[in-house]
């Protein structure tokens, strides 16, 4: 299993804004796969009860960008309905 700390989604959301998307690319913006299945990774061991405390930190910094994409998202689709 291949360990993908936050930072790098952090930076991956980073790297997307600086290249400054259009309203539909934020929309459509979806995290590399590595960082999605990472994410399922410790949602699994979550709901099992097995996370270690440096994981906890990773999931919920996973769910903290993931609340801004979707704040962005809105804020996106808000100013194409202007």
């Amino acid at each position: 299993m291949a360990f993908a700390p936050t930072d790098t989604l952090f930076d991956t959301i980073l790297d997307f804004l600086a290249s400054t998307p259009t309203p539909e690319q934020i929309i459509a913006y979806q995290p590399p796969e590595g960082l999605q299945q990472r994410l399922s990774e410790l949602l699994e061991k979550n709901r099992s009860g097995g996370l270690s405390t440096a994981e906890q930190t990773e999931l919920s910094e996973f769910q903290h960008l993931n609340r801004f994409m979707s704040r962005l998202k809105l804020k996106a689709r808000q100013k194409l309905a202007l």
